[in-house]
């Protein structure tokens, strides 16, 4: 399992490298798309940014799932969006655009769940690597909070 420095190095590493490329590179991972999540911390205070795959893209919705590479315990970003749903996403190398976190219900996750290993099937090893149910996060802009529409 990465520690948390180990993850963090390889976040910056990934940051680092979209940002002098100018988005050429580093915008998808193992044929997924990558974001960049920034939640603001939930002892701190602070943002904290952090690069993830997105799996499941929907018209605005993006699916992301906290896998933390199989590991026992959920990752800080998640802690950190339960905290307070309210994020700012950038796709692409583009923008930050504030958007809304919110954790799939166990019905929702079980639907998804086989879309989300038809992208990636390593996240079904990741899954079976941990006793704990890997969660999905939607995350959606903050203007389709009004709509409400339905994931999928």
């Amino acid at each position: 399992m990465p520690t948390d420095r180990q993850l963090k190095t390889l976040t910056t590493i990934h940051r680092t490298v979209m940002k002098l490329s100018g988005g050429i590179l580093g915008t998808t991972f193992k044929g997924m798309p990558t974001i960049t999540l920034t939640t603001i911390g939930r002892k701190s205070g602070r943002p904290h940014t952090v690069v993830l795959t997105a799996p499941i893209i929907d018209g605005d919705t993006i699916i992301i799932v906290a896998s933390r590479g199989g590991d026992p315990t959920n990752p800080a970003w998640l802690h950190n969006l339960r905290a307070n749903p309210a994020v700012q996403v950038s796709r692409e190398h583009g923008p930050n655009r504030p958007m809304t976190a919110r954790i799939l219900s166990p019905a929702e996750r079980d639907k998804l769940w086989p879309d989300v290993i038809a992208a990636h099937p390593g996240y079904a090893d990741y899954q079976e690597m941990t006793t704990r149910t890997i969660p999905l996060v939607a995350l959606t802009p903050l203007t389709d909070e009004i709509d409400a529409r339905p994931i999928r």
